[in-house]
């Protein structure tokens, strides 16, 4: 878990100090709520709701939906459209697929190695693969990033599916649910008297071949669908702005809301909006606050679990050799990021077109 939130730093754009300040952020905001060893609640204020801590649903919807939405609004007019021009040419050419093979092999890669590691390592090596294509070198004629680019799509979208596939190897491995996602698999599997971990390829070969299985069925229906339909959903970018986003409000507060069945989780998305905004404005990026978020309680929980096995000796964290290794893996990698040669380079690789 430290190894992924050394990584979420390393991949974050931007300042490393703010990278550092958004984990941080999340870890404090996923103490909230009961402690489950003593029972008290912790930075609750007194108020009944926050003893059951914070939805992650309500801080994603609130910092990525309102938080972008409210900063949409803040551009004049015409910047906030967001598609109007007639849509054609929607198939990839020759020339398209050619020059997105390669990104597409580098993101598979990068999202099947980024996807194991616990803690939105699916959603972080979509943003490591775009930077590693800005990275690599323009070919003549091609248009640059941010203007229509086809390999700041395709990289990203194939580390995202990559991602997506592996994260199961904790949670079938190890019992471990690497997101939130994941962590709903494991309330489903639990619900249905499956104990995910490393017995379940014996003990129910059914599911684990399913859910093998289900990857290339779900990958060909979403082709099948995708396709044919993608005028459709371009259609949707046409919309004016003013009608779309009351409707994203609306939806967000319907789909928030029919989580808990609580007016709370909607007070609480408004105010993870303007926080969202606010970060738009400090130039912070929110995706290594949610990893913060998902991964704090968990890392808390085995903290304490790895303590009491060792009765309270915090050398058990070096002694033993797969957590020293990731320790040193973890360590290695923030003192390379910090090195001065390679902090130029990353600075000017998350610089915007």
């Amino acid at each position: 878990m430290i190894l992924g939130l050394i990584g979420a730093v390393v991949l974050a754009s931007g300042s490393l100090l703010k990278a550092i300040a958004m984990i941080v952020l999340g870890l404090l905001l996923g103490l909230v709520g009961t402690d489950v060893n003593s029972g008290v609640a912790r930075f609750s204020f007194d108020v009944p709701e926050l003893t059951d801590g914070i939805g992650f649903v309500a801080i994603a919807m609130g910092v990525f939906g309102y938080g972008e939405i409210i900063a949409n609004l803040s551009r004049p007019d015409e910047e906030r459209e967001v598609f109007t021009a007639k849509v054609s040419g929607l198939f990839p050419t020759k020339e398209d697929f050619k020059r997105m093979l390669p990104a597409v092999l580098r993101g598979t890669a990068l999202g099947s190695s980024l996807g194991i590691l616990p803690g939105g390592g699916a959603l972080l090596s979509a943003f490591a693969a775009y930077t590693i294509e800005k990275k690599t070198k323009l070919h003549p004629g091609e248009v640059p990033f941010g203007k229509g680019n086809i390999r700041g799509v395709a990289a990203p979208e194939a580390a995202n599916n990559a991602g997506a596939q592996t994260s199961f190897i904790p949670l079938l491995t190890l019992g471990i649910p690497p997101n939130a996602v994941m962590a709903l698999m494991v309330g489903a599997m639990t619900i249905h008297n499956i104990q995910p971990g490393p017995q379940v390829m014996t003990s129910n070969p059914e599911l684990f071949w399913g859910l093998i299985a289900s990857m290339w069925l779900g990958n060909a229906m979403l082709v099948i669908l995708n396709l044919p339909l993608i005028g459709m959903w371009i259609k949707l970018l046409s919309v004016p702005y003013k009608f779309l986003f009351p409707a994203i409000v609306l939806f967000c507060a319907i789909g928030v809301y029919s989580t808990n069945n609580n007016t709370w989780d909607i007070w609480m998305v408004g105010v993870f909006g303007f926080v969202g905004y606010t970060f738009f404005k400090l130039g912070c990026e929110p995706a290594p606050l949610l990893l913060g978020f998902i991964l704090g309680p968990m890392m808390e929980e085995n903290l304490r679990r790895s303590l009491l096995l060792s009765r309270g000796d915090w050398s058990v964290f070096v002694t033993r050799p797969i957590s020293a290794g990731l320790l040193i893996a973890a360590a290695l990698l923030l003192i390379i990021v910090l090195l001065p040669a390679v902090k130029s380079k990353r600075e000017e690789a998350f610089v915007e077109d």
